[in-house]
């Protein structure tokens, strides 16, 4: 049994108390000197220190207006940072010098949040919180039918980076393919005050731009969704053997409104999600408190990462594999957090439309394991988003990957595995332009950024296969930094967007070195140690590390990719 499991068990059966809830730590911290800026994780893709001189904190829209207005007139440059900050990406990193920059923080303006019944439509302020946005929509009577998995984000941030749940029905998965219209601040000339707000809706030339924007045409200030009437959702969680996985996605995603396929490749096994709307009255009051952001006690994080660290260091695999084996088997036990009630009973599980869509809470009721104040979860998260056409190759691939040795994706299970969702196609120019399939999957993440790994090649090797050999598109908030590679040719509408950038924002004042590397895919210079992170495709041994004896080798499947390989 693995200490992590231990630890768990001791917690079902209320051995270990719960840490009272902590409040998250704060993203921009200041003195006399400037403000530091990080994400929720404490860290950014690469070690370079994220800086500006100043921040603001608006609490009306007229506020966010005159703090444009104020950075036109000095000519300083902005970015737009949330009271949440979970973007991977320096998206929130203003252009260097930082003292001729500002940070314009969402976080105090989130009071507004207006439900219209009649017209099935609920208009909010851009920095409220996921969670307190579906709970007002649920108390109307009404649901919001898309929504991200993670409730820990903002209404302007999730949509800005193309966030989504499941689905392929309706208007599909992709929360911004719910927005219906958003107001945008944008600087102006001196007879317009320097700044001023501007209101649009759905067939406006400028919508299909401004609703993925990653946040470098202006400040996105209020946002207005279309709901439908209040739903349940029936949930079952099917265990089954992967041989058939590329021959049954399809299929799931068309039968079930919200399914998704969470995929364990040592173990040779897939749960596939039954996830169907029922109506409101059928039985049931269950919820979604998905295993991964369940409050916990703080040593149970710690001793979870204690323990990969341990099984790192000493090149353990098996351990990996008995921990790998342990998590599944205990999420299978648990629903993998879906509760009937209290505790999970069996299944089908029933429950209202906004506590099935979305969870979080160890943000309420601890400490999420990635808060950096603890020596708790460090991982990589690589999240690429595939033509539907192209990803029964993509899962060919990987089994002939996992096939030559399956023991090697043992640290991939310890996590999630790959957690496989749908997204419809859409009109915006940075969102999908197909039906596509979504693949998310997480590993493990040493201390120090030139820290080997343990079977860090494989990682390398799925990552290149998704972004290069399938053209994977990377989820804007997420991923390493080569994920980005040449990211603009994936766009059919990409220069439509740059022109209606170049229209908002002429003088490039929400754009950074930062932002235009993610947005623009281009790689930083080559030096010693660049792919360890992610900076880079090794192309010569010094990228990796070889003073620990990992090497640039091609790949064992994809042959074209290059990865620092362990090659004693």
């Amino acid at each position: 049994m693995s200490l992590l499991l231990l630890l768990l068990l001791l917690l079902l059966h209320g051995l270990i108390p719960l840490t009272q809830a902590v409040p998250p730590r704060p993203l921009v911290l200041c003195d006399s000197l400037g403000c530091n800026v990080s994400n929720a994780y404490g860290r950014w893709t690469d070690p370079t220190p994220c800086r500006a001189s100043t921040i603001v904190y608006p609490r009306t829209e007229e506020e966010i207006r005159q703090a444009v207005a104020t950075a036109t007139r000095k000519n300083l440059k902005v970015k737009v940072v949330t009271g949440y900050g979970h973007s991977i990406p320096k998206l929130t990193c203003p252009s260097s010098p930082p003292e001729n920059s500002m940070l314009i923080s969402t976080a105090a303006y989130s009071s507004s949040i207006e439900v219209d019944p009649q017209n099935l439509r609920v208009t909010a302020d851009s920095g409220v919180g996921i969670r307190d946005l579906i709970d007002r929509v649920e108390e109307a009577g009404l649901s919001l039918v898309a929504s991200t998995y993670w409730e820990g984000a903002s209404l302007g941030g999730v949509i800005s980076t193309g966030s989504h749940g499941s689905s392929w029905w309706g208007k599909g998965g992709a929360v911004h393919e719910q927005v219906v219209g958003l107001s945008l601040v944008i600087p102006a000339g001196p007879s317009e005050g320097y700044a001023k707000i501007i209101r649009i809706d759905g067939g406006d030339p400028l919508f299909d731009a401004v609703r993925v924007s990653l946040g470098v045409v202006g400040v996105i200030s209020k946002v207005t969704l279309s709901l439908e009437l209040g739903f349940k959702r029936s949930i079952t969680n099917s265990y089954k053997d992967d041989a058939h996985l590329e021959d049954e996605f399809m299929d799931i995603a068309q039968i079930y409104e919200f399914a998704d396929i969470i995929w364990y490749p040592s173990q040779y096994q897939a749960v596939y999600r039954y996830d169907n709307r029922v109506p409101l009255n059928s039985l049931g009051d269950g919820k979604n408190d998905f295993i991964g952001f369940q409050s916990m006690p703080v040593p149970v994080y710690m001793a979870a990462r204690a323990t990969e660290e341990e099984m790192e260091s000493e090149r353990d695999v098996k351990g990996k594999c008995v921990m790998a084996a342990s998590q599944v088997a205990y999420k299978e036990l648990v629903a993998n957090g879906l509760k009937n009630n209290v505790i999970f009973t069996g299944y089908p599980v029933v429950g209202r439309q906004g506590r099935m869509q979305t969870s979080g809470s160890c943000l309420h009721l601890s400490m999420c394991p990635w808060d950096p104040r603890i020596k708790g979860l460090r991982i990589y998260e690589a999240s690429a988003i595939f033509p539907a056409s192209k990803f029964r190759d993509f899962i060919q691939d990987v089994k002939m990957l996992r096939d030559l040795k399956p023991k090697n994706f043992c640290g991939l299970d310890i996590y999630t595995g790959f957690l496989i969702r749908f997204i419809k196609a859409s009109q915006a120019y940075l969102g999908p332009s197909e039906d596509s399939v979504a693949v998310d999957f997480s590993f493990y993440q040493a201390d120090k950024p030139l820290m080997p790994r343990l079977n860090q090649d494989v990682w390398e090797e799925v990552e290149q296969m998704a972004f290069f050999k399938y053209r994977a598109k990377p989820h804007w908030a997420k991923n390493r930094n080569l994920a980005f590679f040449g990211v603009e040719d994936k766009y059919p509408n990409f220069s439509k967007f740059i022109a209606v950038k170049q229209q908002l924002d002429p003088q490039g004042m929400f754009s950074s070195e930062w932002s235009d590397e993610i947005l623009f895919g281009k790689g930083a210079s080559k030096g010693d140690g660049c792919a360890m992170a992610g900076q880079c495709i090794c192309s010569e041994d010094r990228h990796c590390s070889p003073g620990d004896q990992y090497f640039c080798k091609p790949g064992l499947v994809y042959k074209e990719a290059r990865v620092c390989r362990y090659s004693p």
